[in-house]
């Protein structure tokens, strides 16, 4: 029995010992198990989204967390209502090249899964995914923190406070251009260590943070045209084309692109080139044949590219040579070759910066002029100028040195292509003339007007054209003429000089004096305009008459010029009373002015443009720069669609680029406070074609605008004169509702266009998109354009 018992004994004792083998190897399978589902998990978690190592290269997609930022700047956007976008592939284009073996970077911003299951990954050239490292991980720390302390912040702020409350992104955002464009890569600029690429993912990061603070709060939202306080220019504009149908779908199959086939070519520009209506002019006495001609329905073909075409040279090389083949124009090399206006050098036109008045240079020129009265004070007392018949611009290209900012204006006329060379220089220019209609520009804004021999005949009919130099010329400001009659003893001459005498002393014009050039011997007489009316009040006769008081010299699109003055405004609230502050203080103060009258969302005005200028601050330094795909390096000229305050353009300030604020005729008229901030502008009819030649534009920027376009306009035409506008590999940015960034993406990609990025959250959508070289096969003849 003892044996017995000892028998059973053991085998309790070896059942025991199994089974805690057994649980032992249990367990420890299930920690293999742990662990290996841990080793796939974490690394997915800690892993970044990396920018590629230049925007140009590596498609890639990133699911991010950023939704919590968008609710924050969109309060009043329901979340149910959130559309993603689907992801676009990249449509082929006929690049240069250098430029063939780039791969378009496209980032999209998903909201539609779970916080949970939101990743971020980064994957190398080679699309290997990474863990971040420990700087990262302290950097992405930081981010995080201060997007928790953002979402505190209250999301029904007023104007003063809802939009761009991070203070340290205008130091940021001060930052010397080259280093920034560095940051946003290029094939020529390829980064690839390792603090580049962290760099690049800091700088997305923050840019997600911030795409929807980018979206306008409601106190910036809807433009109240019904306000009485902002009148439009659509009140006053005369001849006013009856509406266009926009097609209300999208549909693939129906855009069918052809190309433009019209005598001017490659240089073709709808209102300007409607041979058709010109035939029809009763007369060209006043230039009417240099006018704006719109034909009756915008066209929808696209402008051919010059064969040989290269993407423009950039600034600041430009300004002083171009491609050859981007402009093949050579008649002002042989009319004004001597003047050191233009030459041929090689495969391109060169720039020796000189013209009719200044053969010797610009520099030197725009230094006389200072000279001869240094009041006008370049850069400071004098920021926003107007060059009448600037030819090829070189005058405002060098002012850019004493920070002025010139508006140069030059018809298309026998002095072939010299506003086309202008712009491809990359200086600010439009086509224009002193004809029958007012300058798109409203009254009282220009600090200093120039003209030198600028074929213009001041003298005539009273001095009508003069007249119309005094409307928009602020009073105070500066006319400096620069012509024969000036210096000049001929017969001609010296009749000229007697009337122009006559006329501006009856405008109450003071000439302050005549200075003499002896370097390019010439002279220019430098006239003021009063800042009163004491010298109108006492005139002998009224001659030129006072206008009506009905007539308001700020309506000037597509208004007749009038045969008289507006009397000086002198209140201590109206708007030209004071001089302007000193550039740069002008631009991020509000007018003294503004303080008197409701802004155009319904807001205090002063309040309502401080709050934009920060909005696009934060806009620009947080998204735009970084992380839309956009190569800054390869922007100088852009053009805001929709300016409203100027803020856009304002926030842009460091940078080395110049923006054409554009204020539609029926929009708010708030063209007159991007003046006074020492910006420039004009207005403009978004249903017809702009006053430029084809490929201007690097960026084009179009903010809540083409939505309302709608009603007037086939959406399709304006698409067409976008791509007009924009050069090969040029930029246009979309914020809009949902439908219109989706249709302008559909339309986009059947222009064979690269979509950069889009994002959307509700009702409001975030679209850039690249303009290729891509042009039809097909072709549609444009009969009224064709000699």
């Amino acid at each position: 029995m003892a044996l017995g018992k000892n028998f059973r004994g053991e085998g309790r004792k070896s059942t025991n010992y199994y089974s805690t083998v057994f649980v032992a190897v249990f367990v420890g399978f299930c920690l293999v198990g742990i662990w290996i589902v841990m080793s796939f998990i974490v690394p997915f978690q800690n892993t970044i989204v990396q920018a590629p190592e230049t925007v140009n290269e590596g498609k890639h997609i990133v699911n991010n967390n950023a939704s919590t930022h968008f609710e924050d700047s969109l309060g009043d956007i329901p979340v149910e209502s959130t559309k993603v976008n689907s992801q676009t592939q990249k449509t082929e284009s006929e690049s240069q090249p250098e430029n063939e073996g780039d791969r378009k970077g496209v980032e999209k911003v998903s909201e539609d899964s779970p916080e949970e299951n939101k990743q971020e990954v980064v994957r190398d050239s080679s699309g290997q995914s990474s863990e971040k490292n420990d700087l990262e991980k302290e950097l992405d720390g930081n981010l995080n923190s201060e997007s928790e302390s953002n979402k505190s912040t209250d999301n029904n702020l007023g104007a003063e406070r809802n939009i761009g409350e991070a203070t340290d992104q205008e130091e940021k955002f001060g930052e010397a251009e080259e280093d920034k464009t560095e940051n946003h890569g290029h094939s020529e600029t390829k980064q690839s260590t390792g603090e580049s690429n962290l760099e690049s993912h800091v700088n997305n990061k923050v840019s997600k943070e911030a795409f929807l603070a980018g979206t306008q709060p409601e106190t910036l939202t809807e433009v109240a045209t019904e306000n009485g306080t902002w009148l439009t220019q659509a009140a006053e504009s005369q001849h006013e084309k009856e509406s266009q149908k926009s097609s209300a779908s999208v549909d693939n199959s129906k855009y069918d692109w052809k190309l433009c086939k019209t005598s001017a070519g490659s240089e073709y520009i709808p209102c300007l080139d409607n041979v058709k209506a010109i035939r029809m002019l009763r007369s060209i006495k006043h230039y009417e044949h240099r006018e704006r001609h719109c034909p009756n329905e915008a066209p929808t073909c696209l402008v051919p590219l010059p064969e040989g075409y290269q993407i423009p040279i950039r600034w600041p090389q430009s300004r002083e040579k171009i491609w050859f083949n981007n402009a093949p124009h050579t008649k002002l090399v042989e009319v004004k070759g001597h003047q050191n206006w233009v030459k041929v050098t090689g495969e391109y036109l060169t720039f020796p910066g000189g013209g009719t008045q200044f053969k010797n240079g610009a520099l030197h020129y725009i230094e006389f002029i200072q000279k001869s009265l240094r009041n006008i004070a370049w850069g400071k007392r004098s920021r926003v100028i107007l060059d009448v018949g600037c030819g090829v611009a070189s005058f405002g290209g060098y002012l850019f040195e004493k920070d002025v900012l010139t508006m140069s204006f030059a018809p298309k006329d026998v002095h072939e292509a010299q506003v086309q060379f202008a712009l491809e220089r990359g200086i600010p220019a439009t086509l224009g003339v002193m004809g029958t209609k007012r300058l798109p520009y409203p009254g009282s804004v220009f600090d200093l007007i120039h003209c030198a021999r600028c074929r213009v005949p001041w003298h005539i009919e009273g001095g009508k054209l003069l007249l119309e130099l005094n409307r928009v010329l602020r009073p105070g400001g500066y006319f400096v003429w620069s012509a024969t009659p000036v210096y000049q003893k001929d017969p001609e001459d010296v009749g000229i000089w007697k009337d122009m005498v006559e006329i501006t002393k009856s405008m109450c014009w003071d000439l302050v004096v005549i200075g003499k050039d002896k370097l390019n011997g010439v002279a220019a007489a430098i006239y003021r305009k009063p800042t009163d009316n004491e010298c109108y009040n006492r005139r002998p006769k009224n001659e030129p008459p006072i206008c009506d008081e009905s007539d308001d010299p700020n309506k000037a699109w597509n208004v007749s010029l009038q045969n008289c003055m507006h009397k000086v405004q002198v209140g201590a609230s109206e708007r030209g009373s004071v001089w302007p502050e000193q550039w740069p203080l002008r631009l991020e103060k509000p007018p003294y002015w503004l303080n008197s009258q409701a802004g155009v969302y319904g807001r205090e005005a002063s309040v309502e443009f401080t709050a934009d200028y920060k909005h696009w601050k934060n806009v620009i330094s947080h998204s735009y720069l970084n992380g839309m795909g956009i190569n800054w390096a390869s922007i100088r000229n852009i053009m805001d669609m929709n300016a409203a305050y100027g803020g856009f353009a304002a926030a842009l300030k460091n940078w080395k680029v110049w923006v054409m604020n554009v204020v539609p005729f029926d929009f708010p008229d708030t063209l007159p406070i991007i003046y006074e901030r020492g910006l420039f502008g004009i207005y403009h009819d978004w249903c017809e074609s702009f006053s430029t030649y084809p490929r201007s534009y690097d960026l084009l920027h179009a903010d809540s605008l083409l939505s309302k376009l709608n009603d007037r306009c086939k959406i399709v035409a304006v698409i067409a004169e976008v791509d007009r506008m924009l050069r090969p590999e040029g930029y246009l940015i979309v914020r809009d509702n949902v439908e219109t960034t989706s249709e302008i993406e559909s339309i986009a990609k059947s222009l064979h266009w690269d979509i950069r990025f889009t994002y959307s959250k509700g009702d409001e959508g975030l679209l850039c998109i690249q303009k290729t070289f891509w042009r039809p096969t097909k072709v549609e003849t444009i009969a009224a354009a064709i000699v």
